[in-house]
């Protein structure tokens, strides 16, 4: 009698054995389908029509009994994220000590940028678009092209300049250094340069003004210039919480991502409170939009039917109970966001009451505790400035043209600046028209994101209210753009669903293919401009700021200081103790009667016995030719006339500036 020895089965055995097979249907035979690997690659290891196994067609493997080689794992290829981000990275570093940002035209950054540094972009943009065919396997590769992508827009003046960038940003440094040297806030004093406001919203200058201890650097200026890659970074996870919040798609996720980066040119993310409090409030924001659905309200969105291929179901309903503890949790940030800047709490309040408008969403615990936060604040810290803003509302509302302007009164002038100017209303057409296109071709994705929806538009009824000194404009661009760019990727990544094929499925297939990286390559191609091109105006030479802080370290406590604008180097050093006068901020008609005689102009002016010096510098040339504050060759006759005066001594020269001290007696 023969014992009968089971043999184990491949199919029931526990033990990793490769597939070596090669019979139908079987992946690598003759006619069989290619099995996509465990992360995602069509084709499998070696790609479609290639097996990369010993056991592959026209060779025998083990199996068969034939070539008794032992049997070797293939080696998977370097990944195509991986080749592309390494490449973008050596073009971009090798670049970068290339860019002439010492030597700027009339054209800032853009014809400063070596090639190189054009065509790391270009390799990364590449890269991303084809990392989203994986973007449902493996996230983390157009993620780090969205993280490359805003090193290599923005790093470049964090890494390169000795001077920090954009001339304004240096009154927030000296705001911290006051505030560590007086130890103080006083939101009651009266402060020339409006400075007296940053006390009464000192959220942002205490935080640095840690930091700077924390740290044990000389000021803040030492890391300024990186605050838009540290922002930008720690916005991106909060970006894709809102996204997923409606959309289940990563691709359409993470393209969402890239386009804000690219349009988020308007240069908000600078060291300033804007920056710290717009992150705040999308942290508010994202949590209001997942965890405060009310029960019930959802409807037909719980239905994947009814919905988008690519929509995400309503997030699970939450109780009056959960919604009271998220308020209790959310109180703090929205009162960090009221004590860091002055705009971003009425920015949030509205958004908040736009989203009490749906019936998913209409808590109205929420909406009293953030407003009767800010009304706090205004009219406690914030008062004094509060009743100066409602003076002013009532001569601008209801004034949309004179609200939406850029700027002070003047207009764009030199090339550079220009096309600044005509990138900018391209790259915001662009973004409304690709946003508007997914709303109205993709309704039911605009139905189930109806609430970024609204808190897109939200904004933009405040340009009916007031100018907020020329920058309405920018600020409601920067809060509707989160939403605008769900909506414009929505209008560039198809969504793709089940298994029925149809024509017009192929051709908005195909049509994606092409469409989407020419559109990113044409924002990418409108960001430069927009954030470069007046580059000359943000760059300052140290000897300039040397300069400006030799003069305002001399002049005696209780000076005015004279310039033509506030966008120089130091402009507001010591500034609570010294006074300032910005006399070029004014249409341009009225700096036209000015240059007629710009010494008997100033000398008006100033207060009987004051002491006074006026700070010419290069910056400021820049800044008022290019924004339009003085006509062609304006600030040179303004710097000879003065420096021929009799009513002014020239305390020092250089032909990067000059100080001039009033003399009254010799006139």
């Amino acid at each position: 009698m023969h014992q009968h020895v089971p043999v184990p089965s491949t199919e029931s055995s526990e033990l990793p054995t490769p597939d070596l097979s090669t019979g139908p249907g079987s992946p690598g035979a003759p006619g069989a389908p290619d099995a996509p690997s465990s992360k995602g690659d069509p084709g499998g290891l070696d790609g479609p029509g290639g097996s990369g196994r010993s056991g592959g067609p026209g060779g025998p493997g083990p199996a068969t009994g034939g070539d008794r080689r032992p049997w070797r794992i293939p080696r998977r290829p370097p990944d195509a994220g991986l080749l592309t981000l390494l490449l973008a990275a050596g073009l971009w570093v090798y670049a970068l000590p290339r860019i002439g940002f010492r030597e700027m035209g009339d054209y800032g950054l853009l014809d400063r940028l070596p090639v190189a540094y054009y065509l790391s972009l270009l390799v990364l943009t590449a890269g991303f678009v084809l990392s989203l065919r994986r973007a449902g396997t493996a996230p983390w590769w157009p993620a780090a092209h969205c993280a490359a992508l805003l090193l290599a827009l923005k790093a470049p003046p964090a890494v390169l300049y000795d001077a920090v960038r954009y001339p304004w940003a240096s009154k927030h440094d000296a705001i911290v250094n006051t505030l560590l040297a007086n130890g103080e806030l006083r939101p009651g004093a009266a402060l020339s340069g409006n400075m007296s406001a940053y006390d009464q919203w000192p959220g942002f200058f205490t935080l640095d003004a840690g930091l700077v201890r924390a740290f044990g650097v000389e000021s803040a200026a030492v890391y300024a210039n990186w605050a838009p890659i540290v922002f930008g970074l720690l916005m991106m996870p909060v970006l894709v919480l809102i996204y997923r919040t409606f959309c289940e798609d990563w691709r359409l996720i993470w393209t969402a991502v890239w386009i804000f980066q690219l349009a988020n040119w308007v240069g908000q993310d600078y060291f300033a409170p804007q920056a710290l409090a717009f992150l705040l409030h999308l942290t508010v924001l994202a949590v209001v939009l997942r965890h405060f659905v009310r029960p019930g309200s959802a409807g037909r969105l719980r239905d994947r039917t009814f919905l988008d291929p690519v929509a995400a179901p309503v997030p699970p309903p939450t109780g009056s109970r959960q919604r009271a503890v998220c308020v209790v949790i959310l109180a703090p940030l929205i009162a960090a966001v009221n004590a860091t800047h002055q705009l971003t709490p009425v920015m949030l309040t509205i958004c908040l009451v736009a989203l009490s408008l749906t019936r998913r969403y209409r808590n109205y615990g929420l909406l009293v505790v953030a407003a009767l936060l800010m009304l706090t604040w205004d009219l406690t810290m914030g008062r004094p400035l509060l009743v100066e803003t409602l003076a002013t509302i009532r001569k601008s509302i209801g004034e949309l043209t004179e609200n939406s302007r850029a700027g002070y009164a003047g207009q764009l002038t030199g090339p550079g600046p220009e096309l600044a100017g005509t990138a900018n209303v391209a790259m915001v057409l662009a973004v409304a028209v690709l946003a508007g296109t997914a709303v109205v071709l993709r309704r039911r994705l605009t139905r189930s994101a109806l609430p970024l929806l609204l808190v897109s538009v939200a904004p933009v009824p405040l340009f009916a209210v007031n100018d907020y000194g020329g920058e309405m404009l920018f600020r409601v661009y920067l809060f509707a753009l989160p939403g605008a760019a769900f909506f414009a990727a929505a209008a560039l990544v198809p969504a793709v669903a089940g298994t029925h094929r149809s024509r017009a499925r192929a051709l908005r297939r195909k049509t994606a293919a092409f469409a989407l990286p020419a559109v990113l390559l044409v924002l990418l191609a409108g960001f430069l401009p927009s954030y470069y091109g007046k580059e000359k105006m943000f760059y300052t030479p140290p000897d300039e700021t040397a300069l400006v802080t030799r003069a305002l370290d001399n002049a005696p406590d209780g000076s005015l200081i004279l310039a033509t604008s506030g966008s120089f180097p130091q402009a507001l050093h010591r500034y609570d103790r010294l006074e300032h006068w910005f006399f070029a901020e004014q249409a341009l008609p009225e700096n036209e009667k000015m240059l007629k005689d710009p010494a008997g102009y100033l000398a008006d002016g100033i207060p009987p016995g004051a002491k006074a010096y006026v700070v010419l510098t290069r910056t400021q040339d820049v800044y008022t030719a290019g924004e339009g504050l003085l006509p062609p060759g304006g600030f040179e006759t303004l710097r000879s006339k003065l420096s021929a005066s009799p009513l002014f001594r020239t305390v020092e020269s250089h032909p990067y500036g000059v100080v001039l001290e009033y003399r009254p007696a010799t006139r």
